[in-house]
């Protein structure tokens, strides 16, 4: 059975904060779900996905467009619903959304050591660039995202 993808209500946000603190157990204390979850529907709510089975989240995906370039964040499938098709079409809903925002080009940032995801990605058309990712905490050390 294939999952419904659909926008996120509040209603699913201590089923996204488990899946999430399942799936990223090493995410800086910065990455609280909860606060991720409440900036995210302050900006752009409509691109805060979840894939639903039957009454189960099983996976997220987030994304963002600033006009120039599209990122997606937070792409989670609960390790039981994995190799499913659950990441692709989370993915594709996201390429679907942008598409219509008039998106040319989305972004994504993977650990290196990911082989899997990295694998994972590839396969549904993505590359990787020879670009160096930087950030900066704008609150501290344990502030930003």
């Amino acid at each position: 059975m294939k999952p419904e993808i659909r926008p996120f209500l509040e209603s699913d946000e201590a089923a996204v904060a488990a899946l999430w603190r399942d799936v990223f157990p090493d995410a800086p204390l910065r990455n609280h779900p909860e606060t991720d979850i409440e900036r995210k529907l302050a900006v752009q709510r409509e691109l805060f996905l979840v894939a639903v089975l039957g009454l189960e989240i099983v996976g997220t995906a987030m994304a963002g467009y600033d006009g120039h370039r599209g990122w997606v964040y937070y792409v989670a499938v609960g390790t039981a619903h994995r190799g499913r098709g659950t990441g692709t079409a989370l993915m594709r809903g996201v390429e679907e959304r942008l598409l219509e925002l008039g998106c040319p080009k989305l972004n994504l940032q993977v650990r290196a050591s990911n082989e899997g995801v990295v694998a994972f990605y590839e396969k549904i058309g993505y590359f990787v660039q020879d670009l160096t990712s930087m950030g900066k905490l704008l609150n501290g050390p344990d502030g930003g995202a």
